[in-house]
């Protein structure tokens, strides 16, 4: 069950019915208040009904509008604590904030990016993915735009490991990279919203061939999500001027540092030594 009751409707937004996306609206547009609602009142304030919100609420992730409104309650304390912290108001980056209010406010929601990120990560799922690329003869890893920045992150990672491994970001490359594929490889599919055409279909030929894939992705139902054998989930919630590109690339090198932090742990020696090894390689190339 998700511990962010906002984030799980950010993520599954594109999936939900007609009337659930006017209840997710409703909600979104004032959490402080609905989290104060009945499930009557809450129908009657978004023009549903009980039936209705019910279904959103298993829709987003909850056994029912319960638990759904008490993890509503829990991240609104969560995020007030947080804004104290960050000395920061509720709302996005307004177009008036000086540099002051907007360097806290974006520092708050990429803190929150990670931090919900890691409570809600499937650590069993992270497991399985680690053993995965630790076997793999070779990694693919596609991603295109702010995706593209964290497969290009992943590859220099796993490339000093001494792992062989590239990062697809043309869109050709990556579909014919993966067409030459088989059962020994691994590939890893990152996009934020989980519907990138170019990566869906990587993902999808890569599975045709035999290899074990992997999808980094916002959206757990996102047809990403169902194209690969694995899912990583990050936990962002989109705004004006973060959309697919700020919190969320952030959260996505986050989760993949947890990848890359596993598999060094696992290969501690020869890891670590490949890294010393590269490490020394190019200190030759610095100015004193």
């Amino acid at each position: 069950m998700p511990t962010s009751a906002t984030t799980a409707i950010h993520q599954r937004r594109s999936t939900l019915t007609p009337t659930e996306q006017r209840i997710a609206a409703h909600v979104l547009s004032d959490p402080s208040r609905a989290v104060e609602h009945s499930i009557t009142q809450l129908a009657a304030a978004s023009g549903t009904s009980v039936a209705s919100i019910a279904r959103f609420t298993q829709s987003v992730g909850f056994s029912g509008y319960p638990d759904f409104r008490l993890a509503l309650a829990k991240e609104l304390d969560r995020d007030e604590s947080a804004r104290q912290r960050f000395q920061v108001s509720a709302g996005d980056v307004d177009r008036d904030d000086d540099a002051v209010t907007t360097v806290r406010k974006i520092a708050f929601a990429e803190a929150s990016a990670i931090e919900l990120t890691a409570h809600q990560i499937d650590v069993a799922e992270l497991e399985r993915c680690v053993q995965a690329i630790r076997a793999a003869r070779r990694i693919d890893i596609y991603g295109s735009a702010s995706s593209g920045l964290a497969a290009h992150d992943f590859e220099q990672k796993l490339h000093r490991a001494g792992l062989i491994a590239q990062a697809r970001t043309d869109q050709h490359l990556a579909l014919t990279g993966a067409a030459l594929l088989c059962a020994r490889d691994v590939a890893i599919a990152i996009s934020h919203s989980g519907r990138t055409l170019g990566i869906v279909q990587s993902a999808q030929v890569a599975a045709g061939a035999g290899a074990t894939t992997i999808a980094l992705t916002n959206n757990p139902e996102s047809p990403l999500a169902r194209a690969c054998d694995l899912v990583l989930v990050t936990a962002v919630s989109e705004s004006t001027f973060r959309s697919g590109a700020m919190s969320s690339r952030i959260a996505q090198l986050a989760v993949l540092d947890f990848l890359f932090a596993r598999i060094a742990q696992a290969d501690y020696d020869t890891i670590a030594d490949n890294l010393q090894r590269t490490y020394d390689a190019v200190t030759t190339h610095r100015i004193d």
